[in-house]
């Protein structure tokens, strides 16, 4: 398999796509969802909460963290994660202005 040549494609759609690739996982929308409900940092309840093994559940965070949507304080022994909310809302604009681009009226087909 060849690369993916990123670099010919525009920082926005570069972005659009490592924004929906990290939220392509079930598991990642889970955790995001259940970040959302309890409004607050979790410290280590994931693990019961989305019902995978604790490498699995680091691994998605860590996916999470690199592209800014959540973040991690280091609380003790454990690391305490969060939404980012300044990221959260550039992605929505993000994402939001690339579906919200409406088909023209003339049929292709």
């Amino acid at each position: 398999m060849g690369l993916s040549k990123t670099e010919i494609f525009t920082d926005e759609q570069n972005e659009i796509a490592v924004l929906a690739k990290v939220i392509g996982h079930p598991a990642r929308v889970a955790i995001l969802q259940h970040l959302f409900k309890i409004d607050a940092c979790v410290c280590g309840d994931l693990v019961n909460e989305i019902g995978l093994a604790q490498a699995t559940i680091s691994q998605h965070l860590k996916e999470l963290k690199q592209v800014g949507l959540i973040k991690g304080s280091v609380e003790g022994t454990s690391v305490c994660y969060c939404i980012d909310s300044e990221k959260w809302g550039k992605m929505k604009t993000i994402m939001f202005d690339f579906l919200d681009q409406d088909i023209s009226s003339k049929t292709c087909c």
